[in-house]
């Protein structure tokens, strides 16, 4: 069953559920079904798809699982923004909120499931073949780029987005971007740029590259002869990556040690690529570039995922409580001006977004908060 096969929720016989769960062989297949948001992923949906994998990931019979999106835009393109923004909006324009207050929003709730979904796709022990054909993006990557069988296609557009509205990395995505070499991942952090299926392989966020013309063969003999059958059937050479080709520059501006610097010495290059990277930077959130970075770098030394989740949740919730989030929200999704008024920026407040929540907290076979 590919995205294309899928029938949109009311369209004569299919379901209304934003998550369907289909028998495919010895396979069973997650269909996210709200194509006409790009399968933006609720609270509901990852309760349902942890639920769903909880179950097969101890059924003998069966032999892999599929997650796919509905449509033909794309496998997922995050998280519900607009109702992130409802309690961002309310947080950061309350002077007396706190931790306790963010942690009891509808967001943190989602956030705290979400996490625990995506660190038992990192572990799961099956095949977890994850098409990540058309955009995904933030949320999406999360319940993709943990899987252990990463499908892209020529129709791919990968980006954590973040730091574009003002939030960070999220989803395990400073976990996975920490490991790309060359500062391709901090490059990929920082822009919040779009890449394409052949970028996704070379950085090693994907395996393997299947024609997008061939997914519902592919996910057919998923289920039919199983899943290394079907990529030694399907999967192809990807082609070149045009990012890889600029690793060169990217490796020496993005090992700097601060944001200013790095867009320093992006200006430096001197090339078309270099100074429009230089440029897309400065016109984010100087608060949330400096958490952006300073969360990578610490990603890097992390022995899990589970702890990066940690310090991600911990982020996300202080990203509720500054206003840059509610306000990049507003300007991209809300109002749509696309001109963002970003507040001062200081490091004291960036040292807050790492402090420790007054709990312990872990993301490995953690109970859902429901």
């Amino acid at each position: 069953m590919s995205q294309s096969s899928v029938s949109p929720a009311g369209a004569p016989g299919a379901s209304a559920s934003s998550v369907l769960a289909e028998e495919n062989g010895s396979a069973r297949s997650l269909i996210l079904n709200r194509p006409k948001s790009i399968n933006a992923i609720d609270h509901e949906m990852v309760l349902e798809m942890a639920r769903r994998l909880d179950t097969w990931g101890v059924d003998e019979t069966v032999k892999a699982v599929v997650v796919a999106g509905a449509g033909e835009r794309g496998l997922c393109a995050g998280g519900d923004i607009v109702a992130i923004h409802r309690d961002a909006a309310a947080l950061s324009g309350n002077p007396e909120s706190t931790d306790v207050d963010a942690e009891q929003s509808p967001s943190a709730k989602f956030w705290f499931d979400e996490y625990r979904l995506n660190e038992s796709i990192s572990t799961y022990p099956k095949p977890y073949v994850a098409i990540m054909d058309g955009i995904v993006m933030g949320g999406g990557v999360g319940i993709s780029a943990h899987g252990n069988v990463r499908i892209v296609t020529d129709r791919t557009k990968l980006a954590m987005p973040e730091v574009g509205i003002g939030f960070v990395p999220d989803v395990g995505g400073t976990h996975l971007l920490s490991r790309v070499p060359d500062g391709l991942g901090t490059y990929a952090g920082l822009t919040a740029g779009h890449l394409r299926g052949a970028d996704a392989i070379a950085m090693g966020l994907a395996d393997h590259f299947v024609p997008a013309e061939s997914l519902p063969a592919f996910i057919a003999a998923i289920g039919e002869a199983g899943v290394d059958a079907a990529v030694d059937r399907y999967a192809v050479d990807a082609p070149p990556s045009e990012l890889s080709d600029q690793r060169e520059w990217i490796a020496g501006a993005f090992a700097a040690p601060t944001v200013a610097e790095i867009v320093d010495r992006c200006r430096a290059v001197g090339s078309p690529e270099a100074v429009k990277t230089a440029d897309t930077i400065a016109a984010k959130s100087p608060t949330a570039l400096a958490v952006t970075l300073r969360s990578l770098r610490e990603a890097a030394d992390d022995a899990s995922l589970a702890d990066t989740l940690v310090r991600e949740y911990r982020v996300s919730l202080r990203c509720l409580l500054h206003p840059d989030m509610a306000e990049g929200i507003r300007a991209q999704v809300i109002d749509k001006d696309r001109n963002p008024k970003w507040a001062d920026f200081s490091e004291d407040a960036v040292d807050a977004f790492f402090a420790p929540l007054p709990h312990d907290l872990t993301f490995a076979n953690a109970p859902a908060a429901g």
